[in-house]
């Protein structure tokens, strides 16, 4: 073990007890020694998205907060929020670890070829875990990265950029042509929106805040639809006929806006026929659901005809399903292109004693356009 890396280092986890509270603490553990393919990352960066908010703070009622201790004994204490005690019954007396992807440098490395040639160099990595200071993981979990890629630019390498270009590669293979998009304002929305710039793909982002359209406009997006507006259902009908976007990506989840979206489509694709039959369109409308940020109940108003599919989507799925060859050649372009097309920005960066601060909790758990968090464990 080399003299820099300690024995020791902090784990952060999400603890649900049994008296229906949610507590992040943080846990002490060895350093691991490496595999023979592993290596072990000093992590230095590791973004807060959404998808780690679902186990690090979603079943918490936020306002009921409140944080005890210092340094490596703080635990943030919160009490679960009305009607998730069924949701979160599994998860009783488990302290989970939380961080699906980040970047550091490798500090000890086993004896392959491939991960002596990581050792001291900085990667980015999907683990699942990546709330702590150190982490072992097999090389195939590393992406590695330009010469002069700081950590902190390499922080969201995963799961932003291969969820937008994961919605593109989804595309083309279902036979559509263009893409709607909800949420669109946020870090992968301006991904994605620079995605179909580049690759020449019309796409109709969906907002719901003026300040949001404007954001887009000055990235140069063409199609935005404000939800917030009167005009909504028919601005989003003509964008749909100017571009034939037939399958959409929904990160908000509950509500009805999955079920407009799927409307409009019909309408879209329903223009100039005078005698439609029972059973609507034959144009097939895609809606897939990728997150969650409306809690509510998902509506769906059947008005749109037979000819749809409403389905989730995920990462690891899609990985899964095109392939190591493809996902190979995805990761080399966020690594070309880590700088411009796959940018990442961060409103704030924190520790990991500071993440369970009750008030940064409340901050970053409201998921804001615009606010964005940073761990940086090693602070």
């Amino acid at each position: 073990m080399s003299e820099q890396t300690p024995s020791t280092g902090l784990q952060l986890r999400s603890l649900v007890t049994e008296e229906g509270q949610l507590k992040l603490l943080l846990k002490s553990a060895p350093v691991p020694e490496p595999g023979e393919n592993d290596v072990v990352v000093r992590i230095e960066a590791t973004p807060i998205n959404p998808s780690d908010q679902a186990t690090l703070i979603m079943p918490a009622d936020v306002t009921t907060g409140e944080t005890t201790g210092s340094g490596a004994d703080t635990t943030y204490t919160a009490s679960l929020r009305a009607g998730m005690e069924a949701r979160v019954k599994p998860r009783i007396g488990k302290p989970l670890a939380i961080g699906n992807e980040g970047a550091g440098t490798v500090v000890k490395a086993g004896s392959s070829a491939a991960a002596q040639a990581l050792l001291g160099k900085t990667v980015a990595v999907m683990d699942g875990a990546l709330y702590c200071q150190y982490r072992k993981v097999n090389v195939m979990q590393c992406m590695t990265l330009n010469e002069g890629t700081s950590a902190r630019d390499a922080a969201s390498c995963f799961v932003n950029p291969l969820t937008a270009l994961g919605f593109v590669e989804t595309m083309r293979s279902e036979g559509f042509k263009a893409i709607i998009h909800t949420a669109a304002a946020s870090n992968l929305g301006q991904m994605l929106n620079r995605i179909c710039i580049s690759d020449g793909i019309d796409l109709i982002n969906i907002v719901r805040k003026q300040e949001q359209v404007d954001i887009l406009k000055a990235l140069g997006a063409k199609y935005i639809c404000n939800s917030s507006d009167d005009s909504f259902m028919d601005d989003l009908t003509a964008a749909i006929e100017a571009t034939g976007a037939y399958v959409a990506f929904d990160a908000t989840g509950g509500g009805d806006l999955g079920s407009r979206i799927l409307s409009c489509m019909e309408r879209a694709a329903l223009k100039d026929t005078e005698l439609p039959g029972p059973y609507g369109s034959n144009t097939y409308k895609q809606l897939y659901i990728y997150g969650g940020l409306d809690m509510s109940p998902t509506i769906i108003n059947r008005n749109f005809g037979f000819s749809w599919g409403v389905n989730a989507w995920l990462l690891t799925p899609f990985t899964q399903k095109v392939g190591m060859e493809k996902m190979l050649e995805l990761r080399q372009r966020v690594a070309n292109e880590l700088q411009t097309t796959f940018a990442s920005h961060y409103s704030d960066e924190i520790s990991l004693t500071e993440a369970l601060d009750k008030d940064i909790v409340a901050a970053y758990s409201q998921q804001a356009t615009g606010r964005k968090f940073l761990i940086n464990p090693s602070k």
